[in-house]
This record gives C-alpha cells, sequence and structure tokens, in this order.
C-alpha cells in the first residue's frame, strides 16, 4: 500500500497530466460552446426554424459526448486531492483505488489526444478513384471499397452510398460513401492519397504481374453551411439527365446535378437521387466537405486562397504500395510501417496502419 506522502505526489502528477491533456483537446472552450448552445435551446422561439434546432441538438449532444468524460475526469483528481489533503490514514486503501480507476480511465481517453484537428470528430465522405491501371485499376477500386466498409464494420460505424459508377468489366470507376460514427474522420484522414496494388493480374491471358492505383479522398462531412461559407459567385452550376441505374423517373428527368468551384476547379456530380433539389444539396455537402480538407492540406485561412488539387493517381504520388506477388506486404511510405498480412488488411484489419499514421503526425 502506498504511504500517503507517495499518493500527494502520484495524484499532483496525474492531476497536472489530466489538465494538460485537457487543455490540448480544448474541453474548456468544448464546454464553454456547449453551454452557450444549451442556454439558446432554452429560448421561446428555439423551435421556429425546426431544420436549424435539430442541428443545435446534434451538436450538443456530441459535444456532451466529448467533453463530460474528461469533466468527470478533472472532478475526480481534483475530489481525490482534496480528500488526501484531510491526512485521514483510515482512506488510503479507498484512494488507492480511486486513483487506480482515474489512472485507468484517463489512458483511455488520451487515446483522443490524437484527434485533435478540426474536424476529427466529423464523419467522414470517402471517395474512391480508379487510376492508371484499366480494368486491373477498376477491380481494385472495388477492392478498397471492401477494405473500408469492413473496417467500418468492425468499428460499428453505418455506411451509406452517396454516388457510385461501376466499371467497364469488373470493379468500380468511382465510388463516394459516407462513414458515420465516432471519429470517423480522424481515423481514415490518412488513407488520403494514392494506393498501389503489385499482383498477377486475372484480367489478361498471360496472367501478368500489374501495377495498379487508386486514389482515395478522405474529407469531414461539413453539412453546415456556416462552417465552409463559399460564394455563391464561385459556383457554375449545371443540371443535365441522370444515366444508369435508379429507376425510371431518374433516367427520365433531368435530375443530375454538377456543381463546379470555379476558382479551385473543383468538380461534383450526383445522380443518385429522384430528386435535383436533393441531389443538390448532397452535391453542395460534398463540396464543402472537399474545400474543408483541402484547407487543412493548404493551410489556408480562406477558401479564396485555395488551389486546386492536381495529385493523378500514378507513379510516384502513392502513399501505400500493397503486394501480392511475388511476395505479400503492405508497406506505408510515410510512416514505414509494413506488415505481411496483406489479407488480413484487405480484409478491413486497418488498425495498426491507422495507429501508425496517427503517432507519425504527433511525432512530427
Amino acid at each position: 500500500m502506498l504511504l500517503m506522502h507517495d499518493m500527494e505526489n502520484q495524484a499532483d502528477q496525474l492531476a497536472e497530466e489530466i489538465n494538460t491533456a485537457a487543455g490540448r483537446m480544448q474541453i474548456a472552450a468544448l464546454n464553454l460552446r456547449r453551454i452557450e448552445l444549451q442556454a439558446a435551446s432554452q429560448e421561446p422561439d428555439f423551435w421556429t426554424d425546426n431544420e436549424q434546432a435539430q442541428t443545435t441538438m446534434k451538436e450538443i449532444s456530441k459535444l456532451e459526448a466529448r467533453v463530460t468524460p474528461w469533466l468527470e475526469l478533472q472532478q475526480g483528481i481534483a475530489d481525490v486531492q482534496e480528500m488526501l489533503g484531510l491526512q485521514d490514514a483510515s482512506l488510503i486503501a479507498d484512494l488507492e483505488a480511486q486513483l487506480g480507476e482515474l489512472a485507468a480511465a484517463f489512458s483511455d481517453l488520451k487515446e483522443e489526444l490524437k484527434f485533435s484537428g478540426p474536424y476529427d470528430d466529423y464523419n467522414a465522405i470517402l471517395s474512391i478513384h480508379a487510376g492508371a491501371g484499366g480494368t486491373d485499376a477498376q477491380d481494385w477500386a472495388g477492392m478498397l471499397l471492401r477494405m473500408y466498409v469492413r473496417y467500418a464494420e468492425k468499428n460499428k460505424w453505418s455506411v451509406q452510398t452517396i454516388d457510385e459508377s461501376s466499371g467497364d468489366e469488373a470493379g468500380l470507376k468511382s465510388v463516394t460513401i459516407e462513414i458515420s460514427g465516432a471519429f470517423a474522420f480522424g481515423k481514415l484522414k490518412g488513407e488520403h492519397g494514392v494506393h498501389r496494388l503489385v499482383r498477377l493480374s486475372p484480367f489478361n491471358s498471360d496472367n501478368l504481374r500489374q501495377t495498379s492505383f487508386a486514389k482515395v479522398e478522405i474529407m469531414p462531412k461539413v453539412d453546415t453551411p456556416d462552417e465552409v461559407t463559399i460564394d455563391e459567385k464561385d459556383l457554375r452550376i449545371d443540371v443535365y439527365r441522370s444515366g444508369g441505374k435508379g429507376g425510371q423517373s431518374v433516367n427520365t428527368t433531368d435530375s443530375a446535378v454538377r456543381i463546379t468551384h470555379l476558382p479551385t476547379g473543383i468538380v461534383v456530380a450526383i445522380q443518385n437521387e429522384r430528386s435535383q433539389l436533393q441531389n443538390r444539396e448532397t452535391a453542395m455537402t460534398i463540396l464543402r466537405s472537399r474545400l474543408a480538407q483541402l484547407q487543412l492540406e493548404q493551410h489556408a485561412a480562406d477558401i479564396r486562397e485555395l488551389k486546386g488539387p492536381n495529385e493523378q493517381a500514378a507513379w510516384g504520388n502513392q502513399i501505400r504500395s500493397y503486394v501480392l506477388h511475388p511476395y505479400k506486404q503492405v508497406k506505408d511510405l510515410r510512416t514505414r510501417y509494413e506488415t505481411s498480412d496483406i489479407d488480413g488488411v484487405l480484409d478491413g484489419d486497418l488498425g495498426a496502419l491507422v495507429n501508425a499514421y496517427l503517432e507519425h503526425t504527433l511525432a512530427s
């Protein structure tokens, strides 16, 4: 059993670590925001604008989930320090147990220190685009989609398809999905970039070794217009007739929407929904999300400062290689993390790769 003096030192050190970590997580500022929104929700006319009210209530709920564990931890260690100040030897056993519980809770919460980015606790919009490699690349895009869906399932996240374009013979030309779950963007943001596959091609008669590329875009889902302000004058909006699957009304009405952000050249086209209005809203959400991601990449304070993305899904731009032949290996070129369990990775076991990237960014 620890002596009272040793316990006081341990409690003081734990309190300092907790408060430092809470400061990095901006818990006080987030809690103030929560209190302000809760006060607003008590106003008599709060539910006049039902859509805005629901958005506010969702933000309150998210803030409560984020700050409450930290506030309870800070209060818990403060209570222990106060009890230790009484110098009551009969409390030593109980206080030692409480310190152990608080240290364990802090160890779990410290994982959140990896997610201190402005959008890390947002849902994610994930897009995959087949690159150089023809049918093999389109098949590779389909394999990546399965990998991320399986990873989402392992995290008990939900997945919704926003838009999809099938490959000519196999796989996908492109696909966009929404992944909803705790810190979805924070965990997936390191997947943003070009992914390279080396294997024996199943699509040629000679079974030759083939290198294929696919580009993965990870964006925080920004569905509130005031989070990323876009000037309407910077947009060109085109409406056209949808093609492909979707039912009779989709194929016979001008419901598809293409939005071009003129300053950056970003183009978002959506045709999955039957309603032109729904497609427009979805396209605007994706555009805001892409601009938010571009701001993070280019460290720009203003949308007008952004330059259009120009990364190609081809040689020289890959962030990770997946080799199925002549040996088995997955290697991340940024963190240098590698594993021979490529089958597990392609089945959604991305935890080690995700953690390696998060620790790499913390250290850099």
